[in-house]
């Protein structure tokens, strides 16, 4: 939330962060340009993460838990893309749902946009090259994305208040403790509604998946 990480760690979170929007900012235009019908797909794509995101749970970690939603995006463009559009949904959180804050906005782009989408990508190539079930692959992706994102936030929270005692491991292990009690039922929900809403665009885009790699054959479909 608001103010809640050291200015230092604001500061820093949001100068890692800032590489990877520049790059997702390039990587949009680019592909815009070379295939303009797929500006519908990446609106879907955009909505989905603001729609799933804005749905927050909070945690006694005096944050809070919610889907992401980048896997979605991740998988259909990749996950450079995904950066510029999780800081425009987590800004314009920030600025209109009083969820998250300015000063938390770059550690909140690199747990949710960053580490989110390239695992979500990474999971989805690893199940293909596996030859695993299409919708096996997509739930995976979707599901690890959202856990690893709240993994993310743990080792940020432990950064910025070690434990007196335990120092960065045992905080790590509390934070990660408190959010997997709301995050992994949420991942699980999130892996299955990706599947649904992947099946939906298999079925009425199947030759624009296709055309993005997504489904490889024809009969490839979730």
């Amino acid at each position: 939330m608001e103010g809640f990480l050291p200015v230092a760690h604001a500061v820093g979170w949001s100068i890692a962060s800032a590489p990877f929007v520049a790059w997702g900012i390039r990587s949009v235009n680019r592909r815009i340009r070379a295939n303009p019908e797929q500006r519908m797909l990446l609106g879907v794509a955009a909505a989905f993460t603001f729609v799933l995101s804005a749905l927050k749970l909070p945690s006694v970690t005096g944050s809070c838990s919610h889907p992401t939603g980048t896997g979605l995006g991740a998988i259909l463009f990749g996950p450079a893309a995904m950066a510029p559009i999780g800081a425009v949904v987590l800004l314009f959180q920030a600025l209109l749902l009083a969820h998250g804050g300015l000063t938390t906005l770059g550690a909140n782009i690199f747990s949710m946009a960053v580490v989110g989408p390239f695992a979500a990508w990474g999971v989805f190539r690893l199940a293909q090259a596996l030859k695993l079930p299409f919708a096996l692959g997509i739930f995976l992706a979707a599901s690890l994305a959202d856990l690893l994102t709240y993994v993310t936030t743990s080792v940020q929270l432990a950064l910025a208040f070690p434990d007196p005692v335990g120092g960065f491991t045992a905080s790590f292990l509390k934070f990660a403790g408190i959010f997997a009690v709301t995050q992994v039922p949420l991942a699980i929900s999130e892996g299955l509604l990706t599947v649904v809403i992947f099946n939906a665009l298999a079925r009425f885009n199947p030759q624009e998946l296709r055309d993005m790699r997504v489904l490889g054959t024809p009969e490839a479909k979730a």
